[in-house]
């Protein structure tokens, strides 16, 4: 059954389910799609663990450099980071950000918590998308749940979700940037398209969530939204 959803006629129950699983090993650029991958107490394993440092020291990211949206992070074999298939502390690569974020720029290795600009994980809902209009990607999910009715995702601030072994808290709603506004294939921004999520879901688009219970998590596993006691056990993370 869609989570919210009514439960009047049985035959038209819809599995909600994890439909992507999405990675970003470079914080800033572009993701990896999963099949199946770890959750532990910050989020998915790997998610964010090198990030584009300035001269300063300063954390450097799209809202400021878009041109960063057009390199893709992964994982490589026995855990390497890449950048468009090559080690993350290539030249090739050391170059690239340089020329992008201008001298002195570079990918720093950061593992701490600080390195998420709210909370480990944010998950989206299908129904949200479809109500979006456009790309999902340019929400950048970690997590896309299917089988979810319109906008129901709003109400569930304060539920937590379970997937197999996997416990969920669900914070609040995604206060929305000017990354959106970017094309993640060709980069292209069109400003509108933030403009619309400001005056059609008051700026805020998928869910800021944190992780009760870590373990591991497919595409294709089954979600359930719980609510009361269960949501307000445990060492849920803080910023």
């Amino acid at each position: 059954m869609a989570l919210g959803g009514s439960c009047a006629n049985p035959k038209r129950e819809v599995a909600v389910k994890v439909t992507e699983i999405w990675r970003y090993p470079v914080k800033t650029m572009g993701g990896e799609k999963l099949q199946r991958v770890g959750i532990g107490p910050l989020g998915v394993a790997g998610d964010r663990v090198v990030h584009v440092e300035d001269a300063r020291g300063r954390v450097i990211t799209s809202r400021s450099h878009p041109r960063f949206l057009g390199h893709k992070g992964s994982l490589g074999p026995h855990g390497v980071i890449l950048v468009d298939g090559r080690p993350w502390d290539s030249p090739e690569v050391a170059a690239e950000v340089v020329e992008i974020a201008g001298p002195g720029a570079k990918l720093v290795p950061y593992q701490g918590a600080e390195r998420f600009d709210v909370l480990p994980l944010l998950i989206a809902t299908d129904g949200a998308i479809a109500a979006f209009g456009h790309d999902h990607r340019r929400l950048r999910p970690n997590i896309v749940i299917g089988g979810v009715d319109g906008l129901t995702e709003r109400e569930w601030p304060g539920a937590c979700l379970r997937i197999g072994t996997v416990r969920i808290g669900v914070q609040d709603l995604r206060l929305r940037c000017i990354m959106t506004s970017y094309d993640p294939d060709t980069l292209v921004q069109d400003k509108e398209i933030t403009r619309g999520i400001y005056r059609r879901f008051e700026g805020k688009l998928a869910l800021n969530c944190f992780v009760i219970e870590g373990g591991e998590i497919a595409v294709g596993d089954e979600v359930q939204l719980v609510r009361g006691r269960a949501c307000v056990e445990s060492a849920a993370f803080t910023e």
